[in-house]
């Protein structure tokens, strides 16, 4: 890498950010999918009933994409707006969803499908 960085003229200022931007994509895939990416998928995994967890299925699943197609449509416009603002209305919504998850998400841990539904009622 650094003998084709040497012969096509690349700078280590620019093969260094390359890595690191790089990097930085992966480590991020790999934490939303540790993280927030995994919440729709337990819910509808655990807590669902059997008798509507394929039309709950779906309607997580739409609901996931459309979140990440409406961050792909506005982002460019954000970043045109503020891009310290948008990294900050961002972090609000991450923010809000950690609250809905810890609040609003029961513990699923040792527990049986109708304890679960018992404690939505």
């Amino acid at each position: 890498m650094l003998i084709k960085s040497h012969l096509t003229g690349v700078s280590h200022l620019e093969m260094f950010t390359s890595i690191l931007a790089v990097t930085s994509l992966l480590v991020y895939i790999v934490s939303f999918s540790l993280g927030i990416g995994a919440v729709p998928w337990v819910i509808m995994s655990e807590i669902l009933p059997v008798n509507v967890k394929g039309l709950a299925g779906s309607v997580a699943t739409l609901a996931n994409w459309s979140s990440s197609w409406l961050v792909t449509m506005t982002i460019n416009l954000l970043l045109e707006w503020s891009t310290a603002g948008t990294f900050f209305l961002y972090a609000i919504i991450c923010s809000l969803t950690l609250v809905f998850v810890a609040f609003l998400v029961p513990e699923t841990k040792g527990r049986t499908l109708e304890e679960i539904e018992a404690s939505f009622r």
